[in-house]
């Protein structure tokens, strides 16, 4: 398009066949040119000879294709902000409310990433002391970390203790680390473990929000009192069960934390689960966990993963072998 704009600049005005015969273009290629110039306001007929077109300036096509745009966009922010006045005039009345004396809380659906990640954000800016986290499924992605940091140094910097609990897999995700470094200087404490749990946030013992299996952008808002200690006393089993997050690499913790991993990959294949189901618990991609299986088949010394699953169930259901009898 840019050598049909150029040319209809030096010949104007100029027609489709000229154009095709002058650069050497097909007829089909030259009409789609113009028309495509035509629409971006480029190029206009000559009122003189319907059939030829002249060049326009930029700026002035610019103000006739993008003007009308521009003015439908400022009438509709101009709109937005009315109505955001207009609703916000009921804040004030919604405050005044007493605060409701359900002694059984609440639970509310958040069906969407965006309602998801709005009300976490709210709850983290109102965050007074406490806030305990668990993620699980490995390294988090780096758009995740990048939402995270400005929202958890906010916290610490207000003086809120943090609590994180991440797989073992985790240790092994760069963006994590630094991640886990940035807030650890600033006082929280992150723990591994090298089984799954559930996804949560809690926020000063009086709010939870849970992760809703199968949907990763969907989330539970848990208020009930019960249920928030049931879900912090499980919380604080799965603290004390895990190990702390080095920050920085040590081969021995590296060689212990991927022995932890392959026992448990051992437990769960003696289970029958498949490569994807252990893969999926232990927050690590498929790949990695055939590897690791792979070496504890060669550990048994079996050729299949049906032999290793059968040796490793059988080795469970044994009975322990009885201490020998004394001889009088």
């Amino acid at each position: 398009m840019h050598a049909v704009y150029r040319h209809t600049l030096r010949q104007s005005p100029v027609t489709v066949e000229g154009i095709a015969s002058s650069l050497g273009l097909a007829l089909a290629v030259a009409q789609r040119s113009c028309t495509e110039l035509a629409e971006l306001g480029l190029l206009r007929e000559d009122a003189e000879a319907p059939s030829g077109f002249v060049a326009v300036d930029p700026e002035t096509a610019a103000e006739r294709v993008i003007g009308p745009m521009e003015r439908s966009i400022r009438a509709q922010r101009s709109t937005v902000e009315t109505l955001r006045g207009q609703l916000l005039e009921f804040s004030r009345v919604y405050e005044e409310q007493p605060a409701r004396s359900d002694a059984h809380g609440s639970v509310e659906f958040l069906a969407t990433l965006s309602s998801t990640r709005a009300a976490i954000a709210e709850l983290a800016s109102k965050c007074e002391s406490e806030v305990l986290t668990s993620q699980p499924g490995g390294g988090r992605k780096a758009d995740v970390l990048e939402e995270a940091i400005a929202r958890d140094e906010a916290m610490l910097e207000r003086g809120v203790s943090m609590r994180t609990l991440y797989q073992h897999t985790a240790r092994f995700s760069q963006g994590t680390r630094e991640y886990v470094e940035r807030v650890s200087q600033r006082g929280a404490e992150v723990r591994t473990l090298d089984d799954q749990f559930v996804r949560l946030l809690m926020f000063d013992q009086k709010v939870a929000v849970i992760g809703v299996e199968g949907d990763p952008g969907a989330a539970i808002i848990v208020r009930e009192p019960n249920l928030i200690h049931f879900i912090r006393s499980t919380f604080e089993l799965w603290w004390v069960s895990a190990t702390p997050f080095p920050l920085e690499w040590n081969n021995q913790e590296v060689a212990d934390i991927s022995e932890q991993l392959k026992q448990r990959i051992t437990l769960l294949l003696s289970e029958g689960l498949t490569d994807q189901s252990i893969a999926t618990r232990m927050g690590m991609s498929v790949r990695t966990c055939r590897r690791h299986i792979a070496e504890v088949m060669d550990r048994l010394g079996v050729k299949s993963r049906f032999q290793a699953g059968y040796l490793l169930g059988t080795q469970r259901t044994e009975p322990p072998a009885r201490p020998p009898t004394a001889q009088p």
